[in-house]
């Protein structure tokens, strides 16, 4: 695996992100972390997961850098690639903490957001679904998951806007469930995974299956009428300018 890194610690698997500075996720890294998640879904020996990052990020998101550049036929592969992505982590069955250890802007936050607990660190660190201000439609699927956690009205507001949050800011909204030092970010998403996998693991699984079933529904349901309409305003000229500015300001820092 090159974008990943998983460990085991009695029967919890810590999978941290490690590609680059920021852990933007590209195709390789969408794939390796799909793969990852069936293979723990079917591996008895595993009870639960906890997801990080390194350094200063979580994930940054999407690596627009490297999907500015993919044709129409890669572009579109990508997000069914993103959606089936997505799909699997909203069904995936076993506790699964993150714990954000630095930013986690959109892409970011949807993985995020598909754990049952979020523990995030204290500093000047974002967290959000920013992908409107970017001239990404969002899709329904999306926009039920981050509701799930943050209800209707405030999800609405925070996407339209593309609100990004401040660690306190999130608490507080419900976006994550603790805030704590960055050096106990381990020790803290640890205590809530184990805390779900000492339960009857049937019992907890299957209500939490029964919990999101309507985010499951979203999220495997057909998704090629948004997506088109997403492609169509991926190659339109005013979110290619879009893209381009972000694109230059990166190649900047």
């Amino acid at each position: 695996m090159n974008t990943i890194k998983v460990t085991i610690k009695d029967r919890l698997a810590i999978i941290t992100l490690n590609r680059g500075k920021s852990n933007a996720l590209n195709r390789e890294m969408i794939t390796e972390l799909t793969d990852m998640f069936n293979n723990i879904d079917a591996d008895s020996n595993i009870g639960g997961v906890m997801i990080t990052g390194q350094e200063k990020f979580f994930s940054a998101g999407l690596d627009l850098m490297e999907l500015y550049h993919y044709n129409k036929e890669e572009v579109k592969s990508f997000w069914q690639l993103f959606f089936k992505f997505a799909a699997t982590i909203i069904a995936f069955k076993k506790p699964l903490v993150a714990a954000i250890n630095g930013h986690s802007p959109a892409g970011g936050c949807v993985i995020a957001l598909a754990c049952d607990a979020r523990v995030m660190a204290e500093g000047k660190f974002i967290i959000g679904l920013n992908e409107v201000p970017v001239g990404i439609i969002v899709p329904n699927s999306i926009f039920q998951i981050y509701s799930f956690w943050l209800g209707k009205a405030n999800a609405s507001r925070s996407l339209l806007e593309g609100k990004l949050f401040s660690p306190e800011e999130a608490l507080k909204i419900g976006l994550v469930d603790e805030l704590v030092n960055g050096d106990s970010i381990l020790t803290a998403a640890e205590r809530h995974a184990r805390k779900y996998m000492a339960f009857e693991s049937n019992t907890w699984q299957q209500s939490k299956l029964n919990i999101r079933k309507e985010l499951i529904e979203a999220t495997t349901a057909d998704q090629s009428e948004v997506l088109e309409l997403m492609l169509e305003q991926w190659w339109s000229p005013n979110t290619r300018n879009i893209l381009a500015t972000i694109i230059n300001n990166l190649q900047k820092k």
